[in-house]
């Protein structure tokens, strides 16, 4: 049997994982002295009402080796294999934790960077949960998702640059130059990291460069997994993405699931942020 495991960075809560019959293991979230299990004792309305409150930003912290290892116990323990897929590597520790771990099972384990987060790498899961259903060996899961998530594109429209600010990811001076602007970044994750890809004036044009850069890397697959998401308690902005957008699906898709982004990239991106993740053609 091959079990399945991924980290809440994938934006998974537990509810679902348990409805798609996957493991979930969470990274910590701190505000203040109070610290919660990610998508398990803090759901991804709590944490954007909390983000909303708070003063200070949280603090995320990595999946550490010992929690991982207990995890691969409970999973082997009746003899199946296990496919962990994880967060980049390059944003943050939980995968080389979780390939220490791994270590320790004989090679049951197969352990996967995604080299993604967020909705980028809850499309790799579901592809990976496809390829179990369809039989294939834990190598052979191994392989062709290594293979296909370079092919995975992951775009996102930001509203305010204030999170990036709080963050220290971006200078107070152009965060409110940026406000004063009403300018939306336009982010990506290239090669495991997050980059600024382009910035527009209004929600509307910010729209349109989202597509465009949708169309630079080829389009979408639509034979593959496809998802958009959305940052804080409404999806408003999501909605009007979809009217403005609509060139893109019509035609090719009846529906476009769409997610609430959680805690590990909502700390950084803020309310109303959204974002699509597409496997390019």
């Amino acid at each position: 049997m091959i079990k399945i495991i991924v980290d809440s960075a994938s934006d998974v809560e537990q509810d679902e994982a348990d409805e798609l019959g996957i493991s979930l293991i969470p990274m910590k979230v701190r505000f203040g002295d109070e610290e919660y299990s990610d998508g398990i004792n803090l759901t991804h309305k709590e944490f954007f009402e909390k983000l909303i409150e708070s003063a200070e930003l949280p603090q995320t912290s990595q999946i550490n080796e010992y929690s991982w290892e207990e995890k691969f116990k409970e999973l082997t323990a009746d003899g199946s294999e296990v496919i962990a897929i994880t967060i980049s590597s390059r944003l943050s520790g939980t995968y080389s934790n979780a390939v220490k771990a791994a270590k320790k099972f004989g090679g049951k384990i197969y352990v996967i960077d995604s080299m993604e987060a967020c909705i980028g790498e809850r499309i790799l899961l579901q592809y990976a949960i496809r390829l179990v259903k369809e039989g294939r060996s834990a190598t052979e899961i191994f392989k062709e998702l290594n293979e296909k998530k370079s092919k995975i594109q992951l775009l996102a429209v930001l509203d305010t640059l204030k999170y990036l600010r709080k963050g220290g990811r971006i200078s107070s001076v152009a965060a409110i130059a940026g406000e004063m602007l009403s300018i939306k970044p336009v982010v990506s994750v290239v090669k495991g990291e997050v980059k600024l890809v382009g910035k527009a004036i209004g929600s509307k044009k910010s729209n349109n460069l989202l597509n465009q850069l949708v169309e630079k890397c080829g389009g979408i697959d639509f034979d593959m997994p496809y998802v958009l998401g959305f940052s804080g308690l409404s999806d408003d902005y999501l909605q009007k993405y979809l009217n403005d957008s609509e060139r893109l699906w019509k035609g090719k898709a009846e529906f476009i699931p769409f997610y609430m982004i959680g805690s590990t990239i909502g700390t950084h991106v803020g309310p109303n942020a959204i974002a699509v993740a597409f496997f390019a053609k």
